[in-house]
């Protein structure tokens, strides 16, 4: 049986990371003789313009019929216009929406030899290894009403953040359940100072740390965005992200979105600047979560450690004395080279 895998390539350098992702992920189906079919679909700005939609029906349709999907950024100036009916981020969310992905999971882990990419001292960022997990579903993003409106001779608009009980227990649940199984401690951030439904979160969330007694839990109001983690890591361009809903694919494990956390960037679009790394970490996550390939997924983990720790940086990285710059194509052949050492001939 195949696995079947939807690539959507995103606009920017959305095609430059995701293309090197792809191509380290079929070298590891390869070598682990696993049959994983890969289809390519348009999502986003590139859509847009294509097919008058971000998220055009035959795709959405695949995406629905797939084990997993790999997705680069979309957006870009071309596409900003704010007044514009589509937008290339509703892709994404309709994505979300459609394939129940409420759980937005993003690991944080610090690579020893890019330590001192970080603003912080390296004995606060050594051996960081946390995880970040993000309510998807629910909350402002999908809330109604959600409009713009013209209130006389003043523009105004309205959004609506809205919670279900359901929608704030499962992924809390899942984040106890992720917990119990890495350091046992749970950290909910929420702004129940002000928002009602940060009240109902914490209500909830107190629950079920009754019922996780093995798991250390506090709540904390908000202070820190995923984003700024990335100081943490030293660049955006090293971490990944996983979107995960409830439903079951054909290998009997969660149907899943995955991609790096970055934007399309595009200014450095089509100069060969961009980091990949990202998104290959995210075609790991893809492996481990959705098709159950933890070996696999920890080979593409241990190749890219290894190109760090032998010097190879791409821009974004802090070069530091010995570095040996290198652009977005030769350290995706670097990571495919070096899983081809690390990984044994069957």
């Amino acid at each position: 049986m195949a696995y079947k895998v939807l690539v959507l390539k995103g606009d920017g350098i959305g095609p430059e990371v995701v293309g090197e992702a792809l191509q380290v992920l079929k070298v590891v189906a390869r070598r682990a003789a696993v049959d994983i079919d890969f289809k390519e679909g348009a999502a986003g700005g590139h859509a847009i313009d294509a097919f008058g939609t971000p998220l055009p029906d035959n795709v959405l349709a695949q995406a629905k019929d797939s084990d997993a999907i790999l997705l680069g950024a979309v957006g870009g100036p071309k596409w900003d216009n704010p007044r514009a009916e589509h937008r290339p981020e509703q892709a994404i969310l309709k994505l979300r929406k459609e394939l129940g992905l409420f759980a937005n999971v993003r690991p944080v882990k610090t690579v020893k030899e890019l330590i001192s990419a970080s603003p912080l001292r390296p004995d606060i960022v050594n051996g960081v290894d946390m995880v970040i997990i993000r309510e998807l579903t629910g909350g402002i993003y999908y809330g109604k009403p959600s409009e713009r409106r013209q209130n006389g001779d003043m523009r105004e608009a309205v959004d609506t953040c809205a919670y279900t009980e359901e929608e704030i227990r499962r992924v809390l649940r899942y984040g106890f359940e992720l917990a119990r199984d890495r350091r046992k401690k749970l950290t909910s951030v929420d702004k129940a100072n002000v928002l009602a439904t940060s009240r109902l979160w914490r209500e909830i969330a107190g629950e079920l740390a009754a019922e996780f007694k093995d798991v250390a839990f506090e709540n904390q109001l908000v202070d820190f965005l995923t984003d700024e983690a990335s100081v943490l890591a030293g660049s955006m361009g090293l971490l990944p992200s996983a979107s995960l809903g409830e439903e079951l694919n054909s290998a009997g494990f969660r149907v899943g979105l995955y991609e790096p956390i970055h934007g399309s960037a595009p200014d450095i679009a089509g100069r060969d600047e961009a980091n990949p790394l990202a998104a290959i970490l995210s075609g790991a996550l893809l492996l481990e979560q959705s098709l159950g390939m933890r070996s696999e997924a920890e080979l593409i983990e241990q190749a890219v450690e290894g190109v760090v720790r032998d010097g190879y940086r791409t821009r974004d990285l802090h070069g530091g004395s010995g570095a040996k710059p290198v652009g977005c194509k030769a350290m995706g052949r670097l990571v495919r080279e070096k899983i081809e050492s690390l990984e044994p001939e069957s």
